[in-house]
């Protein structure tokens, strides 16, 4: 008898190493806010990310660079208070784990202790390891990102895909098999070639959740506002959307608008 992601009552790291035990594909989307969380939470959603891409979809930034601790926890506080089910994870933003192992810890420290997350997420491979140990032996469960790292934007030069030459596909290995080492229980795998993020999932032992990385990792992830077309400027070919949002409440807000200027809202049954 299959056994769907919906019967764990609450998703935790070891809820997802089962998931991959089983092949049960592991669903993730964004939220930065308690409405959003508690709607994905309730459509039965596995991971929700508090990423740091609410720098480009909250606060309208070209990167996610700009984005702080405070705001990454202020973000998360609000999106725990929605949540039952899901495993909430938060990005820990550019600079506050780079710098030093121990800035790493303390931040990661200071993100589980004010939020009630279940993870935090460090972006890199073998240059991160020893922080992602020391995270992680104090109990804090860590996810990793390798690929293509939105906070290395500036030293990549683009958002184009990596790992297409051999040498970069060997690296992203190395990096993906020293954060299974390192204790990570989970990785994200951003705009790599599908059979380089096939061959990570297999060497893992450790669920591996896409971004423009192909169908055979062990989940998918996608930021919310791009896959429910709330964001109508940004469509790259990996993000499938699920619905017309924008349209949507562009044509109730022009209906509310119409109503108000006709004096047909309120009516006397809305009125006290």
């Amino acid at each position: 008898m299959s056994v769907s992601s919906k019967e764990f009552r609450k998703v935790t790291t070891k809820t997802l190493q089962l998931f991959k035990k089983k092949d049960i594909k592991i669903s993730a989307l964004t939220a930065y806010d308690f409405i959003t969380a508690a709607i994905l939470d309730k459509s039965g959603i596995d991971v929700i990310l508090v990423g740091d891409s609410l720098s480009n979809v909250f606060q309208g930034n070209d990167t996610t660079l700009p984005v702080t601790m405070d705001e990454m926890i202020y973000h998360t506080k609000a999106v725990t208070k929605g949540v039952e089910r899901a495993m909430v994870v938060v990005d820990m933003p550019f600079m506050s784990y780079q710098t030093s192992v121990n800035e790493a810890f303390r931040n990661s420290g200071r993100i589980m202790k004010e939020t009630h997350a279940g993870a935090v997420k460090l972006e890199g491979g073998e240059r991160i390891a020893e922080s992602v140990m020391k995270i992680t032996e104090a109990g804090i469960p860590v996810m990793g990102h390798v690929g293509l790292t939105p906070q290395s934007i500036h030293q990549f030069g683009s958002y184009k895909a990596r790992g297409k030459d051999d040498d970069e596909a060997i690296q992203i290995l190395k990096d993906a098999k020293a954060l299974e080492e390192a204790g990570a229980f989970a990785i994200v795998l951003e705009k790599i070639p599908h059979r380089l993020a096939k061959k990570i999932t297999e060497a893992l032992t450790i669920p591996t959740i896409g971004i423009g990385a192909g169908v055979y990792c062990d989940g998918q992830i996608l930021v919310t506002a791009d896959m429910l077309g709330l964001n109508t400027d940004f469509h790259p070919r990996f993000v499938r959307q699920y619905s017309d949002v924008a349209d949507r409440m562009t044509t109730g807000i022009k209906s509310y608008i119409d109503d108000v200027k006709s004096q047909k809202f309120p009516t006397e049954e809305e009125s006290y």
